[in-house]
């Protein structure tokens, strides 16, 4: 499964497995862990309530610049210098969010916490292309992802946790431990890149054109990144679902969100399972419909209550992530160089669109927040779907199973 020429001397396989997980993790940690506090933040800081969702939808928008940057760095001075660099500005901004005293200090500290934090998703990405070839990559990447799903499984939960005897600040403090734990495991990362790009810094960073060029990688960006749109939607507008729609407490909120966890660490290994009977295609092509499903069971029967509610949202949960480790790994399958450049390409495209589907869900639709997801899910998987039946039969994308 890994290549000979990467063993790691202090990690070892499964290690670099954990810290893989670990570093594709820091966008949902550093995210769903704080969202129980969202909408006492907003009194705490005496601001409206879309001020403070600026900590939330900033962060997602410098994460995605971040990413461009760091991606085509990593092949030029390889994975580790830039681990190391990222993971040092989002350790130290981590600690500022926890000593801000107004909003636009922690807005302004979530944005380095975002550009630093968006070094670690793309290197790990970067890393996987590096080691792992053709069918394991599809398996590690599931194993990875699964379990990087445990993190917005827990995070609310541990949030809330925090919350039952300190203020946000905690939260931001354990987003500082988290930091440094994978600030020390980074350093006892060997490198894995194969070969360094001889280009300029400018050249580096022009290498995200080239790779855009390929039409076979970009069609593919744009149609599996698109999946982000509903899954962020959701995230960006639950906690004002339970908690405001149905009244829940912080605490019953994250049990809530949690049981939706479940779906997410379960995605991956679903498709590991039916991997081994179907084709990926035929997966990938059941993953979007049932996207289409749930997001009218939502728009229908997801006002009932909370845990209709949330029964409803699960099935585009489990849909959406079981569709994350064949579509990174076709993405990746289009490009023979370039890996850095073309991870910084899939975690932008796939933030970019998560930070759509925050700024869709915080417009007033006039129709209720929930009903507004269902139609978010509903067109999501309308359009995935069409979108996939289109490119499938193209030539142009390499199947390579």
């Amino acid at each position: 499964m890994e290549s000979n020429s990467y063993r790691q001397r202090y990690l070892g396989r499964k290690g670099l497995i954990v810290l893989l997980a670990l570093l594709s993790a820091f966008v949902p940690l550093s995210m769903d862990m704080y969202l129980p506090a969202l909408p006492g933040m907003a009194t705490v800081f005496d601001v409206p309530v879309n001020l403070v969702n600026l900590t939330l939808i900033l962060f997602f928008v410098f994460f995605a610049a971040g990413i461009l940057i760091w991606g085509p760095l990593s092949d030029k001075y390889g994975r580790k210098p830039i681990l190391l660099a990222g993971l040092m500005i989002y350790l130290a901004a981590s600690i500022m969010c926890a000593l801000s005293t107004d909003i636009y200090q922690l807005i302004t500290f979530r944005i380095l916490q975002a550009v630093g934090g968006s070094a670690s998703s793309v290197v790990a990405t970067a890393i996987v292309k590096d080691v792992y070839h053709s069918r394991d990559r599809e398996k590690v990447l599931a194993i990875v992802q699964s379990m990087v799903m445990i993190a917005p499984a827990v995070a609310p939960v541990i949030g809330a946790f925090i919350l039952s005897f300190t203020t946000w600040r905690g939260v931001f403090w354990m987003l500082a431990s988290i930091g440094f734990v994978a600030f020390a495991g980074s350093i006892a990362y060997t490198e894995t890149i194969p070969r360094r790009s001889d280009v300029s810094v400018p050249g580096s960073l022009g290498r995200l054109g080239v790779v855009l060029k390929n039409p076979g990688f970009t069609s593919l960006l744009a149609l599996f990144s698109l999946t982000s749109i509903s899954t962020m939607a959701f995230v960006a507008s639950s906690s004002y679902v339970y908690q405001i729609e149905f009244g829940t407490t912080e605490q019953v909120y994250s049990y809530y969100f949690a049981l939706n966890g479940i779906g997410l660490i379960m995605g991956p290994m679903i498709y590991v399972r039916l991997s081994a009977r179907f084709d990926r295609n035929a997966i990938i092509k059941a993953c979007f419909a049932l996207i289409a499903i749930s997001g009218v069971l939502v728009f229908f029967l997801g006002p009932i209550s909370p845990i209709v509610f949330a029964l409803c949202v699960l099935p585009a949960t489990v849909a959406g992530v079981c569709s994350r480790p064949p579509g990174t790994s076709l993405m990746l399958e289009q490009q023979t160089e370039d890996t850095g450049s073309a991870s910084s390409l899939m975690g932008c495209a796939q933030t970019v669109m998560g930070a759509t589907g925050m700024l869709l869900i915080s417009h007033d639709w006039g129709t209720g927040i929930v009903h507004a997801l269902g139609i978010i899910i509903v067109m999501t998987g309308i359009v995935t779907s069409a979108g996939w039946l289109y490119l499938s039969g193209r030539k142009f994308i390499k199947m390579t199973e």
